[in-house]
Order: C-alpha cells, then sequence, then structure tokens
C-alpha cells in the first residue's frame, strides 16, 4: 500500500504488467489444450484404432469430440452410478445432452437401449440423449430407438466415422451434413 500511495505511475504500471502476463498465461494454456484436444482426435480418428480403446477411452474420445464440436460443460460421467450416462454437456440454445457410449465389437442390443432410455425419462429428464457406438444397432434395437418418446441422435459406425474425421457435427444445425437433433442413422 505505501507503494502505491507514494508511486502511484510505478505501481499502475507494475499491476497492468502483472494482468497482461495473466491474461497471456491464460491464452497461451487455452491454446495448448486445444491442440493437444486436436493431436488427440487426429490421433483416433480410424475406426480401428477405436475398436482397440478400453470404454472409458472410448468416452474420452467421445467427450473431447463434442468439445471441438462446440458442445459446452462437457463432464465425463462413466463408470459406476453413472446414472446410465457417461457424458453430460450443454449447448447454449438447445439445452442439455445425455450421452451413452458403447465401444462394442457386437451389435447394440434393444436393451442396451431400452436402459439409456429409462436414465432419459428418470435421471436425465429433459435431456436430448445422444447414443454413439463403434459398432450398429440391432433392428430391434433401433426400433427401440425410433420409438422413443423423445426423439434419440444415434450416432452408429458409419457416423462414428464421418464425426471423427469433422465432417459432420452433433450440434443442433440446419446445415447440410449436419446430424440435427432428431436425424437418427
Amino acid at each position: 500500500m505505501w507503494f502505491a500511495a507514494e508511486y502511484p505511475g510505478w505501481a499502475l504500471g507494475i499491476t497492468c504488467l502483472l494482468a497482461a502476463l495473466l491474461v497471456g498465461g491464460l491464452i497461451l494454456r487455452h491454446r495448448m489444450i486445444r491442440a493437444e484436444r486436436q493431436r488427440f482426435l487426429a490421433a483416433n480418428v480410424e475406426l480401428e484404432k477405436v475398436d482397440r480403446m478400453s470404454g472409458q477411452e472410448f468416452e474420452r474420445l467421445v467427450a473431447e469430440r463434442m468439445i471441438a464440436d462446440g458442445f459446452r460443460q462437457v463432464r465425463q460421467r462413466g463408470g459406476a452410478g453413472d446414472g446410465g450416462v457417461d457424458i453430460t454437456a450443454y449447448v447454449p440454445g438447445h439445452g442439455r445432452y445425455a450421452i451413452q457410449c458403447k465401444r462394442y465389437s457386437k451389435s447394440v442390443g434393444a436393451p442396451d437401449v431400452r436402459n439409456f432410455l429409462g436414465a432419459l425419462a428418470n435421471t436425465f429428464a429433459g435431456h436430448t440423449g445422444v447414443l454413439v457406438t463403434s459398432a450398429n444397432l440391432t433392428k430391434q434395437a433401433r426400433l427401440e430407438a425410433l420409438g422413443a418418446k423423445e426423439p434419440l441422435v444415434l450416432v452408429e459406425r458409419d457416423r462414428l466415422a464421418d464425426w471423427l474425421l469433422g465432417t459432420v457435427s452433433l450440434l443442433p444445425a440446419k446445415s447440410a451434413g449436419k446430424l440435427t437433433e432428431g436425424e437418427a442413422t
């Protein structure tokens, strides 16, 4: 305080310098995180690599892709006690999302879809449901998903490949090449 009172010009200059260093450090940190995310996504765009991932690694990949797409407040919840949802996210103007990830080598069955729909109806009411799988849905699972009260966004193997490459987005959009909330693949 004495220094600021005695030398106000110097105190202001030092304060501005410290503020600039802090802002610069935060910008640099943000760029480094974004660059790491891009490297991680680029290293894992091939479905063959996805097929070798653990469930937790797949959830991280989906979460990172969502952040790159522009989703906000992306939180991984997977594991015991996740309430049937692996990731939650928010899109300003479009609401909350609940994402179920299934890194399977076999098809996703109707019981998996029913369990997810139950989580959406109870614990995650009001969320838009997104089911992301490295496989495909069985015919019965697809019928369950398409018959849901609230439409699910389905990302099966072929769409997953396009999404990981960044050629489509899960963000609600009206432009061509984008998945919309009600579109099921």
